[in-house]
């Protein structure tokens, strides 16, 4: 018994279950005259967003917690706990009082984005490149289970927690069509001229919808979207993430992939996604801005102090607001006692705040850096 829709078709195996196969895409989209707008705007912020991360003063450092965001969101999506707080800390070498697989998975996501980054210099996005990431985010973690960095050769379904494949709501493509199935995705990336924001969406849908590993699907399929922006040169490194947008609108994110497989609404899907990129261009334009005047504020206050490595500790913490007398010895490449020296420069100058009251394996903290990092995502306005 097969169904037809706009979107796929639901055929029902011998098991006796219902599967969908989504149709190749493109679909066919009625671009009306509010859909146009809503691109425009996007375009636009995404354009600014480029435009401005170019002319940032160090892009480069800013790049590190940004893509530590995008981690702690996509994971927590999934069910992980852990804060950008603790991943930061941990990090920098603290002991967290978080649980060890939460903060791998959670350091697997930061792993596997800056390994397919790097590789995006030697391969395009691609099915290669696909197992990879999710070889790096499988790693040593609660989804060793997953075959990491192997498609599926079992049929997985979604549903509630402990559900069996008949009461699933949702069963992907059964393993013996992934091969075509992937094959008409991966094309479709390569081939698209669609505008590249409708692109990254239709990628992101059908990569769900296929659903090709036991586990990490959605932070594979979040990843990509980040990927294919910077592939295509939209940005000049990972500043949009997604991701948090997502897990705020959760419910309207699930609801609106779901239309697309039930109703063929790619019309909701695209306003709702575009919607996404306006607000987190505008939310990263605004937290980085702050971020870099923030550094020089800093460093026009410490001007001429010494040591001269009080100067360089600005800039580090940038890069991750934690930082221990141990930390700054290896990042700045200076011996242990003029690390600690710095350190107590930029604390006396109320830069740094000494989290708890340790006389030894201190740690402490830019608070304002770190306020900007972790204020919530603005969905509105």
């Amino acid at each position: 018994m097969t169904k037809q829709g706009t979107s796929g078709i639901w055929r029902t195996t011998l098991e006796g279950y219902r599967a969908f196969y989504p149709n190749p895409l493109p679909p066919e989209i009625e671009f009306d005259s509010a859909l146009i707008t809503k691109l425009s705007k996007a375009d636009q912020v995404l354009g600014r967003l480029g435009g401005e991360a170019r002319r940032l003063p160090n892009p480069h450092i800013l790049i590190r917690p940004f893509i530590r965001r995008e981690a702690v969101y996509s994971s927590r999506i999934e069910g992980t706990q852990a804060t950008l707080g603790e991943l930061l800390a941990a990090e920098a070498g603290a002991n967290v009082d978080r649980s060890p697989d939460d903060l791998q998975e959670v350091g697997n996501y930061v792993a596997a984005l800056e390994h397919s980054l790097q590789r995006l210099t030697e391969i395009p996005i691609s099915l290669r490149l696909v197992k990879e990431i999710h070889k790096v985010l499988m790693n040593k973690s609660r989804g060793e289970h997953a075959f990491p960095g192997e498609f599926r050769k079992t049929q997985n379904w979604i549903g509630t927690p402990g559900c069996t494949l008949k009461e699933a709501s949702y069963i992907p493509p059964p393993p013996d069509v992934l091969g075509e199935q992937l094959g008409d995705w991966e094309r479709f990336i390569h081939e698209s001229e669609l505008p590249l924001l409708v692109t990254c969406a239709l990628m992101h849908y059908q990569f769900e919808a296929i659903h090709p590993f036991i586990d990490g699907n959605g932070r594979v399929g979040r990843l990509l979207i980040t990927l294919l922006l910077c592939e295509r040169n939209a940005l000049p490194g990972p500043f949009l993430y997604l991701s948090a947008f997502f897990d705020a609108t959760r419910r309207d994110y699930y609801d609106r992939l779901r239309a697309i497989t039930e109703h063929g609404d790619w019309i909701g899907w695209l306003d709702y996604f575009l919607n996404g990129v306006i607000r987190q261009c505008e939310d990263s334009l605004g937290r980085a801005e702050r971020m870099n005047e923030l550094i020089e504020e800093w460093k026009t206050q410490i001007a001429g102090v010494t040591p001269k490595a009080a100067f360089a500790l600005v800039e580090l913490l940038a890069g991750n607001p934690y930082i221990t007398p141990r930390s700054a010895e290896e990042n700045l490449g200076v011996v242990f006692n003029t690390a600690s020296k710095a350190i107590n420069v930029l604390k006396d100058a109320g830069i740094l705040d000494q989290v708890g009251d340790s006389k030894r394996d201190r740690l402490f903290v830019a608070t304002k850096l770190l306020d900007i990092l972790e204020e919530p995502p603005r969905l509105t306005g």
